[in-house]
């Protein structure tokens, strides 16, 4: 399969290249800035990423371009314009001033194939503390704004284009063209890349690479392990044994929900119930940290328990997406937060890893979940975290804790599916990821007739996102919240306010612990 390598130098911005490609129905990987995979003839084109990094500062990334320049086209953005400028003769300069925002290109040559079809006055977005002050004698100009000479240029001897502006950012009014016409004029993108062609080219490589062998999954009840063990269902049959274990800590009657779900999709689940040993382990716990470990230990243990059974198992399938592996670990080797299922297998078991959605993005994975055929209730199931509901109650663990949280989430959410927008749809749809949280911590005082409480305020959380590596909060409808606020307090006992949570992530996050 053709593919785009997008070379990483630490930009926040970069996945947000490998969407608009994917968009582009191309398939791309984003790799590390030093790990170009040499002698694959499967790659059509290379873009070098932004970065934080100054091309100046000691500890900048340092990339050796002759593994590619000349050989396939090459896009620099950013700070890869900047790179490539100055190892090869250009100039870099530090103004002192940081030019951001929205800019307008005041000369673009549109008889330049990275520009055919670009508008006059085209609005970019810039983001960056160096300027190029020159460029390479082998280059010319094919773009300025007012204040940036060289917003574009472009070798005049090989296939090398570079723009100072982000073309994958929303605010570049034509930046999906800009792309477009790199990755499909200029690189030759048959735009293969599609949900059906994936699950026709996955499911054969899938057969291929397990043959008669038998698979185990653990299931979630989430989008992607969901998504994961459809697309090996489809694959090996039988061959597939799922495990779905219940912590004690999922959404009110979910056990039996999703069990029910799986059933229907014809997938061979075992269910276990081991919410005794989770709330035992977790009893006094407090510290966020402490409780995610243990969870993910007692997951570790009571899975492989399951498994074990299964003795003629040669493989561990995970629904890994790409923004896992992504974030787990960024190119400056910093973890950002751990994922549950990145990061390899246990050393007891003896098994081989499978991970058939490692390439899709959140939004692709759908995608491949609606060419499957798969129940629209599965699929459009807002992100919920391994830990469950113990990342959303403050403070220690009980079973009376996580009753009212489930109480007062399931009302929320009901009410959220239930609620039809002015423009047709549904809340619940417009939303990326809501819940509840428990400040089992606090207690205010409330007035319920003519008796004063003392409970547990509860805080809404809702956002809005594309693939949770940022987020913003939900401007819910104001009759909705009413609603929702009325019922908690009048339904769940133990509860007597509720609040609202307004942060952004960053700098929060989207869950509280």
């Amino acid at each position: 399969m053709q593919k785009i390598i997008i070379l990483d130098f630490g930009s926040q911005t970069t996945q947000l290249i490998g969407r608009r490609l994917r968009e582009l129905d191309t398939f791309c990987e984003i790799l590390p800035y030093n790990k170009f995979p040499k002698d694959d003839p499967s790659v059509i084109g290379v873009i070098l990423s932004g970065s934080p990094y100054s091309v100046h500062d000691p500890e900048a990334f340092q990339v050796d371009l002759s593994q590619f320049v000349g050989k396939v086209p090459v896009l620099g953005i950013c700070y890869g314009a900047q790179y490539i400028s100055h190892k090869n003769g250009g100039k870099v300069e530090q103004t002192g001033t940081r030019e951001y925002g929205r800019a307008n290109l005041a000369t673009v040559d549109t008889e330049n194939p990275l520009f055919y079809g670009f508008d006059k006055n085209s609005q970019v977005w810039m983001s960056h503390g160096d300027t190029i002050t020159a460029i390479p004698s082998d280059c010319k100009t094919i773009a300025s704004t007012s204040d940036v000479k060289f917003a574009a240029y472009a070798s005049t001897t090989q296939p090398l284009w570079a723009v100072q502006f982000h073309p994958e950012v929303f605010h570049t009014a034509q930046g999906t063209l800009l792309l477009k016409n790199f990755v499909v004029d200029i690189c030759g993108s048959k735009q293969e890349w599609s949900p059906a062609s994936y699950v026709e080219t996955t499911v054969k490589e899938l057969k291929e690479q397990l043959g008669n062998d038998r698979v185990i999954l653990g299931l979630s009840g989430g989008v992607d392990s969901s998504v994961c063990a459809t697309l090996l269902n489809r694959a090996i049959g039988k061959n597939l044994t799922c495990i779905f274990v219940d912590h004690g800590m999922l959404r009110k009657n979910e056990f039996a929900k999703v069990m029910e779900a799986y059933e229907g999709l014809g997938l061979n689940v075992i269910g276990i119930d081991a919410s005794e040993k989770f709330f035992a382990d977790l009893a006094g716990v407090t510290d966020p940290e402490q409780k995610r470990k243990i969870i993910g230990r007692d997951f570790v243990e009571v899975f492989n328990a399951e498994a074990k059974k299964i003795t003629d198992a040669k493989w561990l399938a995970q629904g890994t997406i790409y923004p896992d592996r992504i974030e787990s670990l960024s190119i400056t080797g910093m973890v950002i937060k751990s994922h549950h299922n990145v990061g390899g297998l246990p050393k007891e078991m003896d098994l081989k890893l499978c991970e058939p959605l490692q390439w899709l993005f959140k939004d692709e994975v759908r995608r491949v979940g609606y060419e499957l055929g798969m129940p629209e209730r599965l699929i459009k199931r807002h992100p919920f975290p391994g830990p469950g509901l113990a990342v959303r109650i403050l403070g220690d663990i009980t079973r009376e804790k996580v009753r009212i949280l489930q109480d007062a989430d399931d009302i929320y959410i009901e009410n959220m599916q239930h609620y039809v927008c002015e423009d047709g749809e549904v809340l619940y749809d417009k939303v990326w990821q809501a819940g509840t949280v428990l400040l089992s911590t606090i207690r205010s005082v409330g007035v319920m007739g003519d008796e004063r409480t003392y409970e547990h305020p509860v805080a809404l959380r809702a956002v809005t996102s594309t693939d949770a590596m940022s987020a913003d909060w939900a401007q819910l409808p104001y009759d909705f919240m009413a609603k929702v606020s009325n019922e908690i307090i009048n339904k769940v006992k133990g509860v007597n306010r509720v609040c609202y949570d307004i942060s952004s992530k960053p700098p929060a996050t989207i869950e509280w612990e």
